[in-house]
């Protein structure tokens, strides 16, 4: 004889069984949704620091302007003796000697010479006091530019006094006097006299023995 009644134990084991095998499903559906989650790298601080470092320009270094040269002379070795010989100015005029209380004459050649460590020397005419007044700078580079431009400017060039461009020569009337201007390579000279009249050839032959004379 067959035994047909259904015992409550077993319903309940089997019961068991199916909430146990829900319960592990659900706990392995979490570890794999926790080892997906953990593939996906995470952006770190370090690395945004990073990328905003990298894009800010790098400082140049910056320059000093170079200083414009100042418009100079360096001191001349030569004296007024080495300029023009007592012969030398003999040759020209008899009747002209030193002048011992010499200055360079106001606003004159001489004068602007004189600022830029030039050497200024005077003759006087012993008989009427005229001056011979003549000067020599030794200009640097910028001083002889703005030299030269300015007589250019204020004069007609004179050829006989040297060839250029070794050479270049200068002369004007002003203000009473013969104004005679030569630029050589070092020196700029020049020479101021009422007795060079408007004659750039009346002061040729003392020009040519200072230039001689400096060599």
């Amino acid at each position: 004889m067959t035994d047909t009644r259904v015992y409550p134990t077993l319903v309940r084991s089997a019961r068991g069984r199916s909430g146990v095998l829900l319960a592990g499903g659900a706990l392995f559906a979490l570890v794999l949704t926790g080892c997906s989650a953990g593939d996906e790298p995470t952006p770190t601080n370090s690395a945004a620091a990073t990328s905003g470092a990298s894009a800010d320009p790098t400082e140049q270094p910056t320059s000093s302007p170079t200083p414009t040269p100042e418009a100079t002379g360096s001191p001349i070795a030569q004296t007024c003796g080495d300029l023009l010989t007592l012969q030398d100015v003999y040759d020209f005029n008899p009747n002209y000697g030193t002048a011992p209380d010499y200055s360079p004459s106001a606003n004159g050649l001489a004068e602007t010479a004189a600022t830029y460590n030039g050497l200024t020397c005077g003759w006087s005419n012993q008989s009427s006091g005229e001056l011979i007044e003549v000067s020599v700078v030794a200009p640097n580079d910028v001083l002889m530019t703005t030299l030269k431009q300015q007589a250019d400017a204020d004069s007609q060039a004179v050829p006989t006094y040297g060839t250029p461009p070794t050479v270049d020569g200068f002369f004007t009337f002003a203000g009473g006097s013969g104004q005679a201007q030569v630029f050589t390579g070092s020196y700029w000279v020049t020479m101021s006299s009422p007795a060079f009249y408007n004659e750039p050839g009346a002061a040729e032959g003392l020009m040519s023995a200072v230039l001689g004379h400096l060599g």
